[in-house]
C-alpha cells in the first residue's frame, strides 16, 4: 500500500502506559533464563580452561585449546545442558556432563597425536583432568541451578490463571502450596459469579476478573508478567482475553489442570510448574538479533549509495513536474506497536488532509502522472523506507507496517494481528513475496507475517531478500 496523508492520526493502537504507568516490560522469565544460561556458559568455560591445566604441554598450543573448549559446549548443548528448567539439580546434570566431558577428551587426546609433545603424558594425568572438568562444572552448575531456585521464591513471577472459576481455584491452591514453582497469582480470568474466590483455607483470596477492562486494569497495577491458560489456549471462549494479554506483552502458557498419559508432539517446550505439565503458547516479543541489525546496516547502507543517483533523480523529476514537497512522512506502527515516521515519494496528494489516514484507496489513485505510476509500479516510490532502515525505524525483512487507524480495526478483526508487531516493520516480508500486495486480504497477510516471525532465521532474511529482487520489477506496489 502507499496512500499518503499530510496530518498525523491520532488513533490508538495497541495497549500503551500513559505518563503515570509506565510501560510493561518482561523482566521476569526471559531475562532469568537468559542469565542463568550465560552463567552456565561462563561455568563450563572456565571448568573446561582449568581441567586443561594438568596438561601442561597443551598450554604451548592455545588454538588446540580454545577448540576444545568449543567443542566442550557443543557436546553440552547437543545433550540439553543449556535449557533452563525451574527446579533442576546437580544430580539431573551428572550423567550427561561425565559421558560428554570424556568424549571430548577422547576426541583432544586423539587430535593431538601429531603433536610429539602430548605424546608423553601418563594416562593418569589425562585421567585426572577429566576428573578435574567434570567435578568443576558440576560444582559451579550447582552454584547456579540453586541460585535461580532461590531467586524463583524470592522473586516469583506475577501470574494470572485463565479459565472455569472452579479449576482455577483447584489449580491456584496446588500453586501457592508450592511457592518454589516461582509463580504469585494474583487473580483468576474467568466467568465467574463471585468478586473473590478462596483457594483454600490458609491462602488469601484471590479475586475473580470477568471482563477484559477488570483484568487489563489487574495487568497493569499488579505487574502481571505471564498468563497460564487452564487447558488449550485455542478454545474460543479464551480468544478476547489471550488477545488482551497479548497486546500487553504477557507470556501465555497452557497448563493441564489433569494429569494425563497423552502427551503433545513436541514436547522440548514442556516444563512441569507444581507437577502441572504446562508449555509456552505465545511468546515474549521477538528479541533483538544482532545478526538481523547487522544485515539491515550493512545492505541499506550499500543500497543507499548504490541508488542515490536514482533516488536523485527521481526527487529532481517529481519537484520539477509536480511541485514542492517531494519526500511524503507518514505516520506508521513499528515493533511493540511504537510508531515511527516512514518515508517515501510523493506520488499523489489525497483530496483532503484525513483522506489518507482513514480510507484504505485513496479517490482518483488511478489519475496520477505516469511518472507516478512508474514510481508506483516498480516500487521504487519505497526506496526512501532504506533511510529508515538504516536509522532502525524499520528492518529490512519484516511485516509491512500500517497506519495507527487501520491498526485498530485489523486487531480487532483479525485474530493474531497485534502478534505481527512482535518483530520490526520491513519493507518486504514473506507476506510480499506470496502476493499478498496492495489490496490482498489482511487474514493472508497476518498469517504469513507470524508464520515468518515464528520460523526466523538469518537464512531467511536472506532467501526473502534474494526472493524481492528477482521480484523488484512487479505491476503493482507493495
Amino acid at each position: 500500500m502507499t496512500q499518503e496523508r499530510t496530518v498525523s492520526s491520532t488513533a490508538t493502537v495497541v495497549a500503551q502506559r500513559t505518563a503515570d504507568s509506565p510501560r510493561i516490560t518482561l523482566v521476569g522469565g526471559a531475562a532469568q533464563d537468559d542469565s542463568s544460561r550465560a552463567l552456565l556458559l561462563a561455568t563450563d568455560c572456565t571448568a573446561a580452561l582449568l581441567g586443561t591445566v594438568a596438561l601442561t604441554p597443551l598450554q604451548r598450543h592455545p588454538l588446540l585449546v580454545a577448540a576444545f573448549v568449543v567443542l566442550v559446549l557443543a557436546l553440552y548443548r547437543n545433550a540439553g545442558l543449556y535449557r533452563v528448567a525451574d527446579q533442576r539439580y546437580m544430580l539431573d546434570d551428572c550423567p550427561a556432563v561425565a559421558g560428554r566431558t570424556a568424549a571430548a577428551w577422547c576426541v583432544l587426546m586423539a587430535a593431538s597425536v601429531s603433536l610429539p609433545v602430548l605424546q608423553r603424558i601418563p594416562l593418569t594425568v589425562v585421567l585426572s583432568g577429566v576428573a578435574a572438568q567434570v567435578g568443576l562444572t558440576l560444582l559451579g552448575r550447582a552454584l547456579v541451578h540453586w541460585r535461580r531456585r532461590v531467586a524463583l521464591v524470592r522473586r516469583p513471577c506475577t501470574t494470572l490463571l485463565v479459565g472455569p472459576e472452579q479449576t482455577a481455584s483447584r489449580v491456584a491452591a496446588a500453586l501457592q502450596r508450592h511457592p518454589a514453582s516461582g509463580v504469585r497469582l494474583v487473580g483468576i480470568v474467568g466467568e465467574g459469579g463471585g468478586e473473590q474466590q478462596r483457594t483454600n483455607d490458609a491462602a488469601p483470596a484471590l479475586p475473580v476478573l470477568t471482563t477484559v477492562a477488570d483484568m487489563r486494569r489487574a495487568v497493569i497495577q499488579n505487574g502481571v508478567r505471564r498468563a497460564i491458560v487452564l487447558g488449550s489456549s485455542s478454545a474460543p471462549g479464551h480468544r478476547a482475553w489471550l488477545r488482551s494479554l497479548s497486546e500487553l506483552h504477557c507470556e501465555i502458557w497452557e497448563l493441564d489442570p489433569e494429569p494425563s498419559a497423552y502427551v503433545p508432539r513436541y514436547r522440548g517446550a514442556d516444563r512441569h510448574v507444581a507437577g502441572f505439565r504446562c508449555r509456552p503458547v505465545v511468546g515474549p516479543p521477538f528479541p533483538p538479533h544482532p545478526g538481523k541489525r547487522a544485515l539491515d546496516l550493512a545492505v541499506s547502507a550499500l543500497l543507499l549509495v548504490a541508488a542515490s543517483p536514482v533516488l536523485l533523480t527521481c526527487a529532481l523529476w517529481l519537484r520539477i513536474s509536480e511541485g514542492p514537497g517531494v519526500v511524503f512522512r507518514q505516520e506508521r506502527i513499528g515493533k511493540d506497536g511504537r510508531p515511527f515516521t516512514l518515508l517515501k515519494f510523493r506520488t499523489h496528494r489525497p483530496a483532503d488532509p484525513m483522506e489518507s489516514a482513514t480510507r484504505w484507496s485513496v479517490a482518483n489513485e488511478h489519475h496520477m502522472p505516469w511518472f507516478c505510476r512508474f514510481l508506483r509500479r516498480t516500487s521504487l516510490d519505497e526506496l526512501l523506507q532504506l533511510w529508515n532502515v538504516f536509522r532502525g525505524d524499520m528492518s529490512l525483512v519484516g511485516p509491512r507496517p500500517e497506519r495507527p487507524y487501520f491498526v485498530v480495526q485489523f486487531s480487532e478483526t483479525h485474530p493474531g494481528y497485534n502478534e505481527r508487531h512482535r518483530m520490526p516493520s520491513g519493507i518486504t516480508g514473506l507476506a510480499q513475496i506470496n502476493g499478498l500486495r496492495g489490496d490482498t486480504s489482511i487474514e493472508d497477510r497476518c498469517r504469513f507475517d507470524n508464520a515468518y516471525i515464528d520460523n526466523w532465521s538469518l537464512w531467511q532474511d536472506i532467501s526473502i531478500l534474494l526472493r524481492t529482487a528477482t521480484e523488484f520489477f512487479r505491476p503493482t506496489g507493495s
